[in-house]
């Protein structure tokens, strides 16, 4: 039977295994980003860490349609990326508390998890990094012939690097299999993207490298995963870059240090209206996908699949102080 056309777009387009797996992994980034915060509270872990709660439409929804063989690139801000693309949570705990069993050995920390099996090239703490690094495993799926796509995340800060432009530029020129998706959450660290970029929306900048550009309410999953998808499409026929800029907004702040002065409580709390696990959540609920006994099922498992994974973390071995350099650098 034809869905209606006025269903939408991802209630047509996946099946209802995906988009209850979907929502699952929504809750998981979610909760997974509540346990790390909890966890730095009280001193488990060091240093700092990047939130993206309030952002989990745009993770998801992009990586929804990806295989292993896809790749993604990263940014401080991954961990819903990293999830999104499949990473276990309990060895994202053990990174995050610098265990052996970490994706990294517990070397990498909170900004810089990779896992290349499942085609999740790394996050990166520096603003922008991971656009030329996209670019790279575009080139070379195309040179070696692979109908693979790379995905490259970024914020609307890192829209006026230079790795940007040029980026943007050489994959045009190459007509590369590359989606740039920028995640404008209205903040580069505290200065609002309007005293920052001259555009109104980051996504008219596609027009100077010839390729399309849309931007879509980040926190509604269809209009994510539709945009995306016609991306990825253009990108596996050959077509070339598009960018897909993702409206969407950070409950937290920058990073764990930032007390939040540039921005009001009521503006937060408007926000916080637009709850993206909220919408997704009701939109399958309506439309039959699952009941709202399926959906307290599957947040009950993503709580308890982050509680099982940080007393795997906890449980894990630290690094021994003789293998400090092991893995730090290449061999060879």
């Amino acid at each position: 039977m034809t869905a209606p056309d006025n269903r939408p777009f991802a209630i047509r387009t996946y099946s209802p295994d995906q988009l209850r797996e979907a929502l699952k992994r929504m809750f998981l980034i979610r909760r997974f980003e509540e346990g790390a915060e909890e966890s730095y509270m009280r001193g488990l872990i060091h240093g700092t860490m990047h939130l993206s709660i309030g952002q989990e439409a745009s993770a998801m929804a992009t990586c929804i349609e990806l295989s292993d063989q896809d790749k993604i690139t990263s940014t401080h801000r991954g961990h819903g990326h990293c999830i999104a693309k499949g990473a276990d949570v309990g060895r994202m705990f053990a990174e995050f508390f610098g265990k052996e069993t970490g994706y990294c050995h517990g070397r990498g920390g909170s900004m810089h998890i990779a896992d290349v099996k499942t085609g999740n090239l790394g996050a990166n703490g520096i603003v922008g990094g991971g656009l030329p690094i996209a670019v790279g495993a575009a080139l070379s799926a195309k040179r070696l012939g692979k109908t693979d796509v790379t995905i490259c995340f970024f914020g609307d800060g890192a829209n006026n690097e230079g790795a940007f432009h040029e980026a943007l530029n050489m994959a045009a020129i190459w007509k590369l299999p590359v989606i740039f998706v920028c995640e404008n959450n209205r903040y580069g660290m505290s200065t609002a993207v309007s005293r920052s970029t001259a555009v109104k929306n980051i996504a008219e900048r596609a027009a100077a490298y010839s390729m399309p550009g849309v931007t879509v309410d980040g926190n509604d999953f269809s209009a994510v995963a539709e945009a995306v998808h016609n991306a990825i499409a253009r990108a596996r026929a050959g077509e070339g870059p598009s960018l897909v800029e993702n409206l969407t907004y950070r409950w937290r702040g920058h990073s764990k240090s930032d007390r939040n002065r540039y921005r009001t409580k009521e503006e937060i709390e408007e926000w916080m209206t637009r709850d993206p696990i909220a919408r997704f959540r009701a939109d399958l609920i309506g439309h039959g996908i699952l009941d709202e006994a399926g959906a307290k099922s599957i947040e009950e498992a993503a709580v308890a699949d982050v509680a099982a994974g940080i007393e795997f973390a906890k449980a894990s071995l630290a690094p021994s102080i003789d293998e400090v350099t092991r893995y730090v650098y290449a061999e060879a």
